[in-house]
């Protein structure tokens, strides 16, 4: 896909991974919707690259509804998803502190999982009413899973759960839309600078990094936006997950 000129939605577009791909996304051209609940934020970065911000909490269907009427009213129905909205709290499934909240479970599944598949289903209604481009593609859905679904550790139980749905989805719902000629494909990223983790002291973010096999660092949000404009414009890439985590596999803690 040519993806000058085009419109998309970005979850979770006001920081970390979603705000540097909502970034390249605008400098290549493209309009860009930012769906996330920080408003305040939301605001800046979409005035920061012409786009328009969207309140969103992508766990409430109503929410997600508007945010997608507002996207379309102001830039046309989009071409490109990118998920990247999501919660890692940790807690055991059992410790001396008792159960694992059950509550607590639910909302990370209902935001990372129930989530990414409600605004998969609203963006391809919208794509599947679109012209087919020359290539009989109508668009492309990007979701974020993480190594944590193949690797999760102490206290991932419902964070890995989440992603590793995200993961086992993709192919399925890859081969749902393939008949209106709409891609899938994930990327499952492994240490990053997020806000999460540079919240973390120096020293702690120096010893992830150095965890990383090569290169022996943290991934640039930058990064991954770029895997996500190549996954775009690459139309044999479909039905895929991929770890972008410099080969590392996480220790169980």
């Amino acid at each position: 896909m040519d993806i000058s000129d085009k419109s998309a939605i970005v979850t979770g577009g006001a920081s970390g991974l979603g705000e540097a791909t909502a970034q390249m996304l605008a400098a290549a051209g493209v309009k860009v919707a930012i769906f996330d609940m920080n408003t305040e934020l939301a605001e800046k970065v979409a005035s920061e690259i012409g786009g328009v911000a969207c309140t969103t909490n992508v766990a409430d269907d109503t929410s997600v509804e508007a945010a997608f009427d507002k996207a379309r009213d102001a830039h046309g129905a989009a071409r490109i998803l990118v998920n990247c909205a999501g919660i890692g709290p940790a807690a055991k499934t059992y410790s001396s502190k008792g159960m694992h909240p059950l509550d607590k479970f639910e909302q990370v599944i209902a935001v990372n999982l129930v989530g990414t598949f409600n605004c998969i289903r609203r963006a391809t209604a919208d794509m599947a009413g679109l012209d087919p481009m020359e290539s009989g593609e109508r668009g492309v859905c990007i979701n974020t899973a993480s190594v944590a679904a193949y690797d999760g550790q102490i206290g991932q139980a419902a964070y890995s759960a989440s992603k590793g749905g995200i993961v086992g989805m993709t192919l399925p719902i890859a081969r749902d839309l393939a008949s209106i000629g709409v891609r899938v494909v994930t990327i499952a990223p492994g240490l990053f600078e997020t806000p999460l983790l540079k919240s973390l002291p120096d020293d702690v973010q120096a010893a992830l990094g150095a965890s990383v096999p090569f290169p022996s660092r943290l991934g640039h949000p930058s990064e991954y936006a770029k895997l996500a404009c190549q996954i775009m414009e690459n139309q044999m890439l479909n039905g895929e997950v991929i770890r972008l985590d410099g080969a590392i596999r996480m220790a169980p803690k």
